[in-house]
């Protein structure tokens, strides 16, 4: 039998927790007149039968068909104040999440006509924070029905975001500037992939607060590591063999 919740709350810190669901597993049946208490750093969205109905803002709240208006049509006419109905509320995090890492897998392979052999291989790494802009597409979109969605169930699809970005800003700024150059741009580039990534976050419920690059450096690997972890075309690879043999 599902257990009644009368107060409905999560005083949890969230240090690496995005979101939370209530109850974190089964059924839990709320009825009209329940509390939902939302801390200053949380939004709390209420679901019913996997629909957002509602999104809570920091304070105390109480269940009424008046402040979710679309309640009545979910559990029906027929009841009294007294009579519970299942539904979750997920409490989301509101705070930034800071200091989140970054690194290039592989390195990026960057054209660079007016130098060397034309191209260059860079490997870089860095830090990033996030922060969640919509509660509800978040939870619908990423989230789902997960009783608990922390940094580490998201950050390998982040860092894929933003890496891609980087290559964008990468290519264009080489096409413009020396390599000897770019090495000094931490600042410029790291704007440029800030701006360019804020779409893809904001797509998913997100915003990206900061990202900042920790060094930007040519990659040390030999052509052929290059070649075997399919980085490099022939062409390219041919180039840089001869460059590795003198």
């Amino acid at each position: 039998m599902a257990r009644i919740f009368d107060v409905i709350e999560y005083p949890n810190e969230m240090a690496d927790e995005i979101v939370h669901r209530f109850p974190e597993t089964g059924i839990g049946d709320f009825r009209i007149g329940s509390q939902v208490i939302v801390r200053e750093s949380q939004s709390a969205v209420f679901f019913r039968d996997g629909n957002a109905l509602d999104v809570f803002k920091a304070g105390r709240h109480t269940i009424t068909t008046a402040n979710i208006p679309l309640l009545i049509d979910w559990i029906g006419k027929a009841f009294n104040a007294r009579t519970p109905f299942p539904a979750e509320v997920y409490f989301v995090s509101r705070k930034e999440f800071a200091n989140q890492k970054w690194g290039t897998p592989q390195p990026i392979l960057v054209r660079n006509p007016g130098m060397g052999l034309g191209v260059a291989l860079l490997q870089a790494f860095g830090t990033y924070s996030f922060q969640v802009k919509d509660p509800q597409q978040f939870v619908t979109q990423i989230v789902g029905t997960q009783g608990a969605y922390r940094t580490a169930d998201i950050e390998e699809r982040l860092r894929s975001m933003l890496i891609s970005n980087l290559q964008d800003v990468l290519g264009e700024t080489a096409l413009k500037n020396a390599m000897d150059m770019m090495s000094g741009m931490h600042e410029e580039i790291g704007a440029a992939v800030r701006a360019k990534g804020q779409d893809d976050f904001e797509a998913i419920g997100l915003t990206l607060k900061s990202f900042y690059i920790g060094n930007l450096k040519p990659s040390s690997k030999s052509a052929q590591e290059l070649r075997d972890m399919g980085v490099l075309d022939m062409e390219t690879y041919t180039q840089l063999q001869a460059a590795d043999a003198m």
